[in-house]
């Protein structure tokens, strides 16, 4: 298989254009909302963690919608449900870091979840592999999830 790195960096490139929007809402170190007032479980992971995984994510993704790009046939709900799932990523950071929202957070997280399910098996279909690569994401919004809703709780 002959790789089109310039497709390849494009799809790339709109996952991060969205990673940047997104962190544009993450709290600096100090954030008095984030760090002094939002009570979060002993398991929250560290702060230093998230950049790598999201990193990681946002690079699976963009080579998932590229494999896709690469395939014959109908694609248009495929492209839907990703651009839908990457608006819905966005909003997360937008309404939880932004708003300082956890419970309506939580209610864009799962909507979130279930677009990157029907993402991965609207992928699947046309890519096997893209299907694939989708499935830390899924994984890690999964824990995000569980995390959302406990910071819910406790707040």
């Amino acid at each position: 298989m002959k790789i089109n790195y310039p497709k390849l960096l494009v799809c790339i490139g709109i996952c991060f254009g969205v990673a940047f929007a997104g962190s544009t809402f993450t709290p600096l170190p100090g954030s008095e909302w984030y760090y002094h007032f939002l009570q979060k479980p002993a398991w929250n992971p560290p702060d230093w963690l998230f950049p790598p995984a999201w990193t990681l994510l946002f690079l699976l993704m963009g080579t998932a919608l590229y494999l896709v790009s690469e395939k014959q046939g109908e694609k248009k709900s495929a492209y839907i449900l990703f651009g839908v799932q990457l608006l819905l990523n966005l909003s997360w950071s937008a309404v939880f870091f932004g708003l300082h929202s956890p419970g309506a957070a939580l209610l864009v997280i799962i909507t979130l979840w279930t677009a990157i399910l029907l993402t991965i098996l609207s992928f699947r279909k046309i890519s096997q592999a893209a299907g694939y690569l989708l499935l830390p994401y899924i994984l890690w919004v999964s824990f995000a999830s569980f995390l959302n809703f406990t910071i819910w709780r406790l707040n």
